[in-house]
C-alpha cells in the first residue's frame, strides 16, 4: 500500500519534529533558570514568593537605614517604594554611587518569615537623572 520511498520520507519528517520539540524544550529549560522576576516592596509582601527563588527587589534606599557592621562588609538598609519597607542584608562592597534616598535594586533570595532580603548583588543608579523604569514605575505607583 505505502511505498518505501514514502514510509522514509515519513519517518524522517517525524525524525525532525522530534528534534525540534526536543531543542525548544532544552531551551526553555535552560532560560527558565535564567530568568530573574523584579518586584516592588509592596508587591514583594503582597505575593507568596518562595525562599528559594532567585528575584531583584527595586526601590529608595530609606533615610536613615544604612547600618554598616563592625567590619564594614555587613550592611543592614531598607529599601521603599513609599508605601512598604523591605529589610536588605548585603555582605560585600557596595556601589560608589549608594546612598540614601537613591534609586536601587537588589538581587538574592526573600525570607517571608521576617520579611527580610538577602542580598547576593547591589545595583546603584549610575548618574543623578537615571532611575530603572521597574523603580521609577514602582516608587509613582502606576501599573501597566
Amino acid at each position: 500500500m505505502f511505498s518505501n520511498r514514502k514510509v522514509n520520507r515519513l519517518y524522517l519528517v517525524l525524525l525532525i519534529c522530534i528534534s525540534v520539540a526536543l531543542a525548544t524544550f532544552f531551551v526553555l529549560k535552560a532560560l527558565e533558570e535564567k530568568i530573574v522576576f523584579f518586584y516592588s516592596p509592596t508587591k514583594l509582601l503582597e505575593k507568596n514568593v518562595r525562599g528559594e527563588e532567585y528575584i531583584r527587589v527595586g526601590g529608595l534606599v530609606q533615610t536613615d537605614s544604612i547600618i554598616y557592621e563592625e567590619d564594614g562588609l555587613n550592611v543592614i538598609f531598607s529599601i521603599t517604594d513609599n508605601k512598604n519597607v523591605v529589610k536588605v542584608f548585603y555582605i560585600g562592597i557596595l556601589p560608589d554611587l549608594f546612598r540614601e534616598n537613591q534609586g536601587v535594586v537588589v538581587e538574592g533570595n526573600f525570607n517571608s518569615s521576617n520579611n527580610s532580603f538577602i542580598a547576593k548583588k547591589v545595583l546603584a543608579k549610575h548618574d543623578e537623572n537615571y532611575m530603572p523604569p521597574e523603580v521609577k514605575k514602582a516608587i509613582s505607583g502606576k501599573s501597566k
